[in-house]
């Protein structure tokens, strides 16, 4: 009775939540970089006067549950480095803004639930 109620007690870390977070660690780094593919996009095509705004969707929960979407200097003390960091509790992905982490900074945050935006302005927020 007593293995049965140690095997219970382990099942649940190492067999359900052990490949759940590495899913989730996967997920929010396919995340990041879809994130920071469409700010170098808007990036590429931004005007040199005016302003444009992209929409898009990422997914609203990973492994049901939500998380939250972090972009600028989050990752170390260097200005120069922008990153793009999803996270929720205590797994973390950064991944770079490659391409304009050192002529333009960005900034902002979001979480998964309903629909994004990327905007840029040639004036400044």
């Amino acid at each position: 009775m007593a293995l049965f109620i140690v095997m219970l007690l382990l099942v649940n870390a190492n067999f359900m939540e052990g490949p759940a977070n590495t899913l989730t660690y996967s997920a929010f780094t396919d995340i990041s970089n879809g994130i920071s593919t469409r700010i170098v996009d808007t990036y590429a095509i931004a005007p040199d006067t005016g302003n444009i705004t992209s929409r898009f969707d990422i997914p609203d929960d990973i492994a049901g549950r939500e998380y939250f979407v972090e972009i600028g200097n989050t990752a170390s003390d260097d200005t120069t480095a922008q990153t793009v960091t999803v996270s929720r509790g205590s797994i973390v992905t950064n991944v770079a803004i490659a391409g304009i982490g050192s002529t333009r900074r960005a900034g902002g945050n979001t979480t998964g639930t309903g629909m994004n935006r990327i905007s840029y302005d040639s004036g400044g927020f």
